[in-house]
């Protein structure tokens, strides 16, 4: 998992409009990069919503916000027009994104053992260098620490 002071791994996923984020294309600009393991459960319904409902407070410290997770942008899609989420979701579908940060890990779940994205989010700055890690996130009060870190 990349750490504070570590370039970002670079990226390229289409979001759920079928438009293709690269890293690259923030050079400038804050990004929250936030990943969640599934569209439409209620752990990240919970994130996603409370990010929606802070949008303005993120944009306000400059920066931008993505969420990714393995759906397809078709299941992306679908709940961002259920959510009313106003920010781009990209399609992690073969993982890469999630490996590439540290977060594709094995779970367990009633003594069953798969692989899944262990929530986690990540602070980027204007020049692509890690500035903050929240790693093995829990969903109550998560956005608020993100907005006060990028306050900072």
């Amino acid at each position: 998992m990349p750490q504070m002071g570590d370039i970002a791994p670079d990226f390229s996923a289409p979001d759920q409009n079928g438009r293709v984020h690269h890293l690259k294309d923030y050079r400038g600009r804050k990004i929250v990069l936030y990943f969640y393991p599934k569209d439409m459960t209620s752990g990240c319904t919970a994130e996603a919503c409370d990010f929606r409902d802070n949008m303005a407070r993120v944009t306000a410290n400059g920066a931008v916000l993505l969420g990714v997770s393995p759906d397809s942008a078709a299941r992306h899609a679908k709940f961002a027009t259920k959510e009313s989420l106003a920010f781009p979701l990209l399609a992690d579908v073969d993982t890469a994104i999630s490996q590439a940060y540290g977060v594709w890990k094995e779970k367990s779940m009633y003594g069953r053992k798969y692989m899944g994205v262990e929530r986690t989010t990540f602070i980027i700055d204007e020049e692509g260098t890690i500035a903050k890690v929240f790693p093995k996130v829990k969903v109550p009060g998560h956005v608020a620490e993100v907005i006060d870190a990028l306050a900072d």
